[in-house]
């Protein structure tokens, strides 16, 4: 275990955005950031740019923040980045299951990089979705969620910002439950359409976890995004102007995204905390 008289925390963040502008590395930052003052535990935290570079962190840290990102994540998996993450992921999942390593290595994967994880665990169906999911939306809790820690202190439904092109649906029970994992959570619910709903998270095993949704979008930051001339429009076009009003104004609800961001991806890194510090928080 770490030793726990000076409480510190080594973070790599495994950036997936290719360059591409975004707001969830400035919020990643800010909630680790907040919780470090907030719990008074030191975090040592490093980037790799794994699409722009091919860097990626090795096993000397103790939480890896996999993030989102553009682009296919089906047409990837013969792209040199891809198949070194894909073995990065293996890596780690062999040294928990090593029964020797009692030093645990704790993911969280957002996004992108649940997709992928899923893609490559065969642990669902990768798909490109009828139509691009972009907005706040409810997330219902299958019963692995109810009883999940993250999402203590969140409602059921809770509300998330949910922005992809591609889906993870049909969850391979089997092989979660296999792992040590389980499904979490489904997307909204539509019956109005035919279309089956996408697991929005699911934990792997005891210490890895991912969502589809974004849990560190914050509501300053999609407020600048809804604003953004090019994207207001890209709204309105495909939803309506009643809709793009809603997005704003469900931004102003402390109860919807600020509760998830403000959760999830904290409450991830006290469960990492008091398992390799040994203290209670």
């Amino acid at each position: 275990m770490i030793a726990s008289d000076n409480p510190r925390l080594r973070v790599a963040i495994l950036d997936l955005y290719q360059g591409a502008p975004n707001q969830g590395m400035r919020c990643i930052h800010q909630i680790l950031d907040e919780w470090s003052t907030r719990e008074q535990i030191e975090l040592s935290v490093d980037t790799f740019e794994v699409r722009l570079t091919g860097a990626l962190p090795g096993m000397e840290y103790d939480v890896y923040l996999s993030t989102g990102g553009p682009g296919d994540p089906l047409s990837s998996r013969y792209e040199d980045w891809d198949i070194a993450w894909c073995r990065w992921l293996d890596a780690l999942m062999r040294h928990n299951q090593n029964p020797d390593s009692h030093q645990k290595k704790f993911v969280f994967f957002i996004c992108h990089s649940f997709q992928l994880a899923c893609r490559h665990l065969n642990l669902g169906m990768v798909c490109k979705r009828h139509g691009t999911a972009f907005g706040v939306f409810p997330v219902h809790r299958l019963m692995g969620g109810k009883e999940e820690s993250i999402f203590e202190g969140l409602s059921d439904p809770f509300y998330v910002v949910d922005s992809r092109d591609y889906q993870v649906i049909h969850p391979n029970e089997h092989r979660l439950a296999e792992m040590g994992g389980r499904s979490l959570c489904l997307e909204k619910e539509r019956p109005h359409v035919p279309f089956e709903r996408a697991l929005m998270a699911a934990r792997l095993n005891p210490w890895m976890i991912g969502t589809q949704f974004h849990p560190e979008a914050d509501p300053e930051g999609m407020r600048l995004y809804l604003l953004q001339e090019e994207k207001k429009q890209q709204v309105i076009e495909h939803h309506g102007e009643a809709k793009w009003q809603s997005m704003l104004d469900h931004l102003e609800d402390a109860d919807k995204i600020r509760r998830t961001y403000s959760q999830v991806i904290p409450n991830f890194l006290r469960l990492a905390a008091e398992t390799l510090l040994e203290v209670a928080l």
